[in-house]
């Protein structure tokens, strides 16, 4: 048997991946319908480098390379997803614009328990879309939602580590 989680102690199941919440900026409202989120994932590059009487190649700790973060919901009047993609580029009567101002934004990622407290955040930085798809593909003899997708761009993210393991009774 596992070790016990260390304030519920009764507690032997991990956390489910459906039970999650996703914000922008400051907002405490989370963003409507988001109902998947992929690729909160980092990875370092090794540097090789050889030693005069080694025979082994050595490695060392390169550069960490955060990868994009994708978010998708069910197509709805919420602008949220649209409002932040026009800011990467909007066409205005056929010329391109951007918004400095609005292109970048940080996010958090809530993972809740079956009581919906959180469990786990993650803080992600210095989002921007840059890639954005308003309507999934659509298909008369099919019976599925309508999906609109955000890929976001990031400068890294982290744990909040102040956020405790909540009592669950």
């Amino acid at each position: 048997m596992g070790k016990p989680f260390s304030v519920n102690t009764n507690r032997y199941d991990p956390y489910k991946a459906y039970r999650f919440l996703v914000y922008f900026g400051t907002s405490t409202t989370p963003v409507a319908g988001v109902s998947k989120v992929g690729g909160l994932k980092r990875s370092s590059s090794p540097i090789e480098y050889q030693e005069g009487g080694n025979a082994i190649v050595l490695k060392g700790l390169g550069r960490t390379k955060y990868d994009a973060v994708t978010l998708e919901r069910g197509v709805t009047h919420d602008t949220d997803f649209s409002d932040w993609a026009d800011a990467a580029q909007k066409l205005d009567k056929g010329a391109p614009a951007t918004s400095l101002k609005n292109l970048r934004r940080e996010i958090r990622i809530e993972l809740l328990n079956e009581a919906g407290q959180p469990v786990h955040r993650y803080f992600v930085h210095r989002c921007w879309v840059s890639e954005f798809q308003p309507l999934s593909d659509l298909d008369a003899s099919g019976s599925a939602v309508a999906i609109e997708h955000i890929k976001l761009e990031n400068e890294g993210w982290e744990s909040d580590l102040s956020l405790t393991e909540p009592q669950e009774n």
